[in-house]
């Protein structure tokens, strides 16, 4: 598959000439059907825009591909780098990377794997800003909000940023798995109110400059924390995101996202070894003993069908009840909770 508006993707970042974008070569459709070449395919991708003597080599790669061969793929890379962590110096939000890698790499993955699919968008709005609020589950990377990001761009051309656990930025597998910084440049958002609020306040120019398109999990972490037992029941909503929308004056695009409880099914979360990993959840299912043997797998997660229900704008008023704005807007967070449970029963007994 070859990038047809290459041209439009490079800026002084990106080390390719203009008019070579990335091929999808037969070795990247092996890796995205085979389960541990997934993150093969994501550093290939980004060594293709970038200049990343740091990153993992081919022998490396071909370890990626065999039982425990992860470990000694770790162990080669970190003996030639002198005993010491990878680094970058590209670490900012880069839209035109970001529209290049969803649409070389995602697409695949979301049309042919996940099988994404965009529901009532009569509801959609033209133009941002927004902040778009959905429910998050699957104990695993974070396809669904993936895979939403990419089914919006393609529908209005947005660029989007996730607000995403800061585990996805700083924990050390991160930094080994993927290109450090990789989530800050393809527009993730640390999920910390300041970072949050920063968003907002100064919004990064998107491909169309129609605002800024802010992708937000209400039930926060406890949302993927819930487990196989309890999926599709939603959490509690978090209220910053209400507050947000009503300083910035921002609305909220509710959306409903069915499927997502089976990108990592069965699973429960080990709370003891969690917390001494330091990972925002450690999901442990029949799927982790294959991950023992293949590491490189974190990046993956069951084939599923993702489809996301788009519902009517929400509007925070908040200034009207200035006296009692963090009770008002904790009301309104747990209102639009219940109206998406709802809305997720209903679904579920028609599919």
């Amino acid at each position: 598959m070859i990038n047809q508006h290459s041209e439009n993707l490079i800026n002084p970042q990106l080390e390719n000439l203009p008019g070579e974008g990335y091929i999808f070569s037969s070795f990247d459709w092996f890796c995205l059907w085979y389960p541990p070449g997934w993150l093969i395919l994501f550093n290939r991708h980004w060594q293709h825009y970038h200049t990343d003597s740091d990153g993992w080599n081919w022998l490396e790669y071909g370890l990626f591909l065999v039982p425990g061969g992860f470990y000694l793929a770790l162990l080669s890379r970190w003996l030639r780098l002198g005993f010491r962590s990878p680094r970058t110096e590209v670490s900012e939000f880069d839209p035109k990377y970001q529209q290049a890698f969803s649409k070389e790499v995602l697409g695949p993955i979301v049309k042919y794997y996940f099988r994404g699919e965009l529901q009532r968008v009569e509801n959609l709005p033209q133009t941002g800003p927004l902040i778009v609020a959905m429910n998050h589950a699957g104990m695993s990377f974070p396809w669904d909000f993936l895979t939403l990001g990419y089914l919006l761009g393609e529908a209005r051309e947005w660029g989007v940023q996730l607000l995403a656990n800061p585990a996805l930025f700083e924990h050390p597998w991160m930094i080994w798995w993927l290109p450090p910084k990789w989530s800050q440049v393809l527009g993730g958002v640390r999920a910390e109110l300041n970072d949050f609020e920063a968003a907002m306040a100064a919004p990064t120019p998107t491909a169309n400059a129609q605002g800024e398109i802010i992708l937000y999990a209400p039930e926060g972490i406890r949302g993927p924390l819930k487990g196989w037992r309890r999926r599709y029941q939603l959490e509690k909503f978090d209220v910053s995101f209400i507050k947000l929308s009503d300083r910035y004056q921002i609305p909220i695009l509710p959306v409903v996202c069915i499927g997502s409880e089976s990108l990592h099914p069965w699973a429960v979360n080990l709370k003891r070894l969690q917390r001494l990993v330091k990972l925002p959840f450690l999901p442990f299912s029949p799927l982790m003993l294959v991950l023992v043997l293949f590491p490189s797998m974190g990046v993956w997660a069951m084939r599923t069908r993702l489809r996301y229900f788009i519902q009517p704008l929400e509007t925070a008023e908040l200034h009207k009840y200035s006296n009692k704005g963090r009770t008002v807007a904790y009301r309104q967070a747990q209102e639009l909770r219940e109206k998406l449970q709802i809305q997720i029963n209903q679904l579920l007994k028609q599919v």
